[in-house]
């Protein structure tokens, strides 16, 4: 049976281990030796991922993953009824350290009860806040599953991920020409105003209901008195519509191509990468029915929407692996508002140790 008490505590417990992206390793090591006392084989791929493998024929894999975003360092979980919060400086970690924590207990109720159930395989994965990093590095030849429930959606558990975008990332460097700014600013070319004019032709902000484009770094300049010679920026684009992915990329290389024309002196270079790819969840696949047919078991409305963020079911899917990610209880993610839901953490391992059962 789904204990309360533990599952609150274990969450605690594993949200005051300091794990930001690149810097899992306390965290790995902490779920290592839980994993460990289940009776799980781990192992670490080359990435440093962590694999649990248990002996049985066609697991089900539980995956969550292992870093959080910053501020996200010496967090001090508040417990206030059935709320749980951070002290407010920080974030309190429940993406994604709610859905690893209920996975947990559902193991250990899964072990307590001491009956039947499928075998799983649990995969944590390191780096996902960082652009699904561990997931696209993750050693598939070590994963032995065919379905996987991944617990890294925003809300309660019966919120389903029905799609998600493809999402781009640039890097824009421009290069002008340094001068002293009270002496002689004619012989300079400022690089901070050509990345300016191009960013100000760039969209912004949510495009429609499947796009959005941000650029959310920039970094130029050494002085107030020069001439500034290089900035870099750095954004995304993402859309659940590949014709509107490639408007995007032409959009982006017009701006570029126009600044050029203008300052054929200056130099500007970019760099544009695809971190994952959208999908659209087919109601048919038997992990979604095997999801949604248990919600309903567990007298909950299953509430499949779309999503404007990517998980590490989108790296998976591309590798074969047939993949539902479904809310986890926290709130208001990436903020040091977010929170957790204690009745909603209930439901969440309640789902994942049912999902377990043989008969599913």
């Amino acid at each position: 049976m789904i204990n309360q008490e533990r599952l609150v505590n274990a969450f605690c417990e594993l949200v005051k281990i300091d794990s930001p992206s690149d810097e899992e390793e306390d965290v790995a090591r902490h779920l290592t030796e839980r994993l460990e006392s289940l009776g799980f084989s781990v192992a670490r791929d080359a990435h440093g991922n962590l694999i649990a493998s248990e002996d049985g024929d066609d697991p089900l894999m539980l995956s969550a993953h292992m870093d959080t975003v910053e501020p996200g360092r010496s967090i001090k979980p508040q417990v206030d009824g059935d709320i749980i919060r951070s002290d407010g400086t920080t974030i309190l970690g429940g993406d994604c350290k709610a859905g690893v924590a209920a996975i947990l207990e559902a193991l250990v109720s899964a072990k307590e009860d001491d009956s039947p159930r499928r075998p799983a395989q649990v995969v944590f994965t390191r780096g996902e806040e960082i652009g699904l990093i561990g997931a696209a590095n993750l050693d598939y030849s070590m994963i032995h599953c065919k379905e996987a429930v991944v617990f890294d959606g925003n809300g309660p558990v019966n919120t389903i991920t029905g799609s998600s975008p493809t999402y781009m990332a640039f890097d824009i460097t421009v290069t002008g020409r340094g001068a002293h700014a009270g002496v002689e600013p004619e012989n300079g070319i400022s690089a901070i105003r050509i990345a300016s004019e191009i960013i100000g032709d760039l969209p912004n902000g949510r495009l429609d209901e499947e796009s959005t484009f941000n650029v959310g770094l920039v970094s130029g300049g050494t002085v107030r008195n020069a001439v500034p010679a290089e900035v870099t920026f750095a954004g995304e684009y993402r859309s659940r519509n590949t014709e509107t992915v490639a408007l995007l990329e032409l959009q982006l290389t017009e701006a570029l191509d126009k600044a050029r024309a203008k300052y054929q002196e200056a130099t500007i270079k970019q760099e544009l990468e695809m971190l994952f790819q959208m999908y659209t969840l087919d109601p048919n696949e038997p992990v979604v029915r095997m999801v949604t047919d248990m919600l309903k078991d567990m007298k909950m409305v299953p509430d499949i929407k779309p999503s404007g963020g990517g998980t590490d079911a989108n790296q998976m899917r591309l590798n074969g692996i047939d993949c539902i990610v479904v809310g986890m209880a926290t709130n208001a993610m990436h903020t040091v508002k977010e929170y957790v839901v204690v009745p909603d953490l209930m439901a969440t391992a309640l789902l994942c140790q049912n999902l377990m059962n043989p008969n599913q």
